[in-house]
């Protein structure tokens, strides 16, 4: 009987080294796929612009995966490497505590969690275990330490200070990749609103209230019953802007969009989708909610996901972004890929001239492009990142 007792312990050894060692690779290489349909010729036109641009992400999940940003790896849509090869200025890295089992875009309710299996499988601190807060904090502290260790070339963006000196190194020989903080949803707080203050310390610096589900703060497109901001929510929004968070509404229910706008006193953003008009899925933006958007000064961020923009085509994206600078203007189109957000898309970030050279398909003049690539949302991000004076 020992050496069956041996036996069974070698194999659920061998089953665990399994699950730690070889588990969030397969899951990962399962969830965040290129889907090897053929590219977009890029033109040596576009090569050209491409390299003379300030393109800024407002987002992408990479922090939620066990992987070594600095790393080129093969699995994957991001790190910095391909973020040097596709010439970004600034990534926006979002933190991703919670999503629902079964994850749909119509109706999920918030009493199950995928990301727990996967903080186990990964091996992270005991404390991010049962704590969204604290699994957002860890993705601080790994996004920081990839920082440390990059010398110098992935460096942090907490304020217009941050941003200024980006601009400003990027115009001469080092050109670093800037890197912000945000969070997928608010439920990270866990229901004690003073947490924003430490989350603004941890350098958070955007965040979206809602993800998969509704919370305490306000109702989510995917949630059962997709309402508006609640009382703490609107608390939420006043303490985010007076801290220079900026408010993003993807992910929103309609109600919540509009409760937002109707309250904003600071530019939001929208940091990844698409629009109904070009992709009728129910996250996407009416007209109305991003003629909204524009009238507070922000941005729209166009993915390259199916759920998007109906396609994993770049011209996909183009149109999509055709139809914001027709509708509201080009100061109001961004990038928000989701890079690395269970999405599969047809190139990565080292591949973003496929985007260049659909915006130039569509028609887009040099300067159309240099907005929509990333000068549009680094203005809003300089501005929005300020701490708001208290007015008298």
């Amino acid at each position: 009987m020992r050496k069956w007792h041996i036996a069974l312990a070698l194999l659920v050894v061998a089953a665990l080294g399994g699950l730690f060692v070889l588990g969030p690779g397969l899951a990962e290489n399962a969830m965040n796929r290129i889907d090897g349909k053929p590219l977009v010729r890029v033109s040596d036109e576009a090569k050209a612009l491409h390299a003379t641009l300030t393109i800024v992400d407002l987002h992408s999940d990479t922090l939620l995966w066990k992987r070594n940003l600095l790393s080129d790896a093969e699995r994957g849509h991001m790190d910095l490497p391909r973020l040097e090869r596709g010439n970004v200025a600034l990534q926006v890295f979002s933190s991703v505590t919670k999503t629902p089992k079964g994850q749909n875009y119509d109706a999920n309710g918030g009493d199950t969690d995928n990301i727990t299996p996967l903080v186990f499988a990964q091996l992270q601190p005991p404390n991010t275990w049962t704590s969204l807060y604290r699994r957002s904090l860890y993705h601080a502290a790994k996004l920081r330490d990839a920082e440390s260790r990059s010398g110098g070339k992935l460096v942090p963006v907490a304020g217009p200070a941050d941003v200024d000196g980006l601009v400003a190194a990027r115009d001469a020989a080092a050109r670093p990749v800037g890197a912000m903080l945000s969070i997928e949803g608010l439920h990270d707080l866990e229901g004690n609103l003073a947490r924003l203050d430490k989350l603004h310390a941890a350098g958070f610096r955007m965040a979206s209230l809602t993800h998969f589900f509704d919370n305490d703060l306000a109702g989510s497109m995917h949630g059962f019953d997709k309402g508006g901001l609640t009382d703490k929510g609107r608390e939420a929004i006043r303490q985010m802007e007076q801290l220079g968070m900026i408010v993003d509404v993807a992910h929103c229910s309609h109600a919540c969009v509009a409760d937002i706008l109707a309250m904003a006193r600071r530019p939001v953003v929208s940091s990844h989708g698409g629009v109904q008009a070009t992709c009728k899925v129910n996250r996407n933006l009416t007209d109305a909610e991003i003629r909204g958007i524009a009238r507070r000064g922000g941005v729209i961020g166009i993915g390259y996901w199916e759920g998007a923009v109906c396609s994993t085509d770049p011209r996909a994206a183009a149109r999509a972004m055709k139809h914001v600078r027709d509708l509201v203007g080009i100061d109001h189109v961004a990038l928000g890929s989701d890079y690395d957000g269970a999405t599969t898309v047809r190139f990565d970030t080292g591949q973003l001239a496929q985007v260049t050279q659909a915006l130039l398909d569509e028609g887009f003049s040099e300067g159309e492009i240099r907005k929509a690539m990333g000068l549009n949302a680094l203005r809003v991000i300089r501005a929005g990142i300020a701490p708001r004076r208290v007015e008298p």
